[in-house]
């Protein structure tokens, strides 16, 4: 007659079949985790409020989605780019770079971003620089450094966006320090979103510091900047 198994051994079989799976499953996670991990500690230290900032000649403003007419910067974009005339005002910087998708699918980023400074935010227009081939986050800091010849500078994007940037600017060679944007009107649902969508997005940003991929689009040296702080 076969005994029936005790209830402590079918207890342990379970608790062994758990960690069986568990441990696999916690590796992995680390792994797929890796990418976030750089982008996060890269920045560590570099990240500031924007009464707290540190001053730079130059802030990089990242483009992001414009309204659906192509007229307007979207909420996001608008907060970044008022975020950027208040270090200008307040002497933590002394040019804007916007850099984004000039031929986004949402309208002409950098030329909405730039319009909207100077006219609606009052930043001088010889004090602002349009980069519309700052396809994505890498390509805008690798352009920055190879075809504006910037060195130093803040990075303004809101703040699930802001280590990546940060880590991915200074492995390109700028030293930077980010300034985390206003965001008026992002609901708890969307900040959210974009933290996982930013956490996914790490992964492409290691692969590309890894290869050191070319920007998408390659252009001769570009004064603009230096020229820009001259004046």
């Amino acid at each position: 007659m076969t005994r029936p198994t005790p209830p402590i051994d079918l207890a342990r079989r379970r608790r062994r079949r758990l960690l069986r799976l568990a441990v696999p499953a916690f590796v992995a996670l680390l792994v797929a985790s890796l990418p976030w991990l750089w982008t996060t500690t890269g920045a560590l230290g570099h990240v500031h409020a924007a009464t707290e900032a540190p001053t730079a000649d130059v802030v990089i403003v990242l483009g992001t989605a414009v309204t659906e007419d192509g007229r307007q910067p979207g909420v996001r974009l608008a907060g970044r780019l008022e975020t950027a005339a208040e270090l200008v005002r307040s002497g933590r910087a002394r040019v804007v770079l916007v850099s984004g998708d000039g031929a986004g699918e949402s309208g002409d980023e950098p030329a909405i971003m730039a319009a909207h400074l100077t006219e609606q935010l009052g930043v001088d227009p010889q004090r602002v620089v349009a980069d519309p081939q700052g396809l994505d986050t890498y390509d805008s800091c690798l352009r920055a450094r190879q075809v504006y010849g910037i060195e130093r500078a803040l990075i303004v994007t809101q703040s699930y966006h802001l280590s990546r940037a940060v880590t991915l600017c200074r492995h390109v060679g700028i030293d930077a320090d980010g300034v985390t944007a206003r965001c008026s009107g992002c609901g708890t649902g969307l900040l959210v979103r974009k933290a996982a969508r930013d956490y996914l997005a790490s992964g492409k940003a290691a692969w590309d510091a890894i290869r050191d991929r070319p920007p998408a689009v390659s252009s001769p040296a570009d004064p603009a900047v230096s020229d820009a702080l001259a004046r």
